[in-house]
């Protein structure tokens, strides 16, 4: 009785139809145009990546196992390596992130969530108008006003986190008010500080993107449920845009360590791994290759190709990174309410 059934029932159901769906002439030639720029993209890339390691290939030869543990740059004499430059391109990065994540986020929650429409658009102008300020703007504010100015903060983290030894300052006095501010000068901290205000328009752009994409029937619920606005956007933004939040952190992060004309106005170069942010002296791998370019050997080019990539390789990393997090977010889904 039951396999009478079943076949009478498959027997009744209806085929499957398959539909066959046939762009159009402008949707072919936008879907083509969109491969060949991704292409293209990826050749330039591999290009890029192809170039530095053929030009690196006689540093690599000669520095070996010791590329990322030798701090000295003499190329000439056979001994040169990334250990110092990588580690001040990495601490001047973390600082620059650590200090715009927070202005971001505040930025974009107050621009979306909180600023009036005629003084949102003048926010959103003003702070898209930062990303176009060029890099030696900054590095100058960073020389002449910051970096002075910045001193009194330095000289206080010193005094009260100095036995935290990235805060330790070797060869000051926390306190004698009447010692010598130049050891809190042309320090990885006022570098950070700089690139920080660099990276902060791409990040409050993505950060704000995402809150304003927040679904208007989850907002509307959580006010319904009896939420004040930090209730609801503790609830429903911040969730909404986390993916946001840390995609425009990583792709900060990978901006922050390629800056390389307002670092180097402001860094104090030193032939040592300098862990010591509030003390003077620091380098950065593109800062690295903007001082040395000029003057360098056939050797000495090769050496700072093989620094370009690595510099390229871990920032290559991070932006993948960041697009991948993006990717998988929430941002951008619509509500049903």
């Amino acid at each position: 009785m039951t396999s009478v059934v079943s076949e009478a029932t498959e027997a009744a159901a209806p085929e499957r139809r398959r539909l066959k769906v046939i762009p159009s002439a402008g949707d072919r030639v936008f879907l083509g145009l969109s491969r060949v720029g991704g292409l293209i993209v990826l050749a330039i890339m591999a290009g890029i990546g192809t170039f530095l390691l053929w030009r690196a290939l006689r540093a690599f030869s000669i520095a070996k196992g010791s590329w990322f543990t030798t701090a000295t740059w003499q190329p000439d004499a056979h001994r040169f390596g990334v250990a110092e430059v990588l580690t001040g391109t990495i601490l001047i990065a973390l600082i620059a992130v650590l200090v715009s994540v927070v202005l971001a986020i505040g930025t974009a929650l107050f621009i979306s969530e909180v600023a009036p429409r005629w003084l949102r658009a003048w926010l959103v102008s003003g702070i898209d108008l930062m990303a176009a300020v060029p890099s030696i703007v900054y590095g100058l504010w960073g020389k002449f006003w910051l970096q002075g100015h910045q001193v009194g903060v330095a000289r206080w983290i010193n005094t009260w986190f100095g036995w935290i030894p990235i805060f330790k300052v070797n060869g000051a006095d926390p306190t004698n008010p009447l010692s010598s501010a130049s050891v809190y000068t042309a320090t990885t901290f006022v570098a950070g500080l700089v690139v920080a205000m660099m990276v902060l328009p791409i990040q409050c752009s993505i950060m704000r993107e995402g809150f304003s994409r927040a679904p208007l029937g989850e907002r509307e619920g959580a006010y319904a449920l009896g939420s004040t606005r930090w209730g609801m956007v503790r609830s429903v933004v911040l969730p909404f845009g986390r993916g946001a939040m840390i995609g425009g952190t990583m792709l900060g992060l990978g901006r922050a360590m390629g800056e390389t004309i307002a670092v180097l106005l402001i860094i104090s170069p030193v032939p040592y791994v300098n862990f010591h942010i509030l003390q003077t002296g620091a380098f950065s791998v593109s800062s690295l290759i903007a001082l040395h370019y000029g003057e360098a050997s056939p050797l000495g080019i090769s050496a700072l190709m093989a620094a370009g990539l690595t510099l390229f390789v871990l920032t290559l990393a991070v932006n993948f990174g960041a697009s991948a997090i993006v990717a998988r977010s929430r941002s951008g889904a619509t509500s049903d309410g």
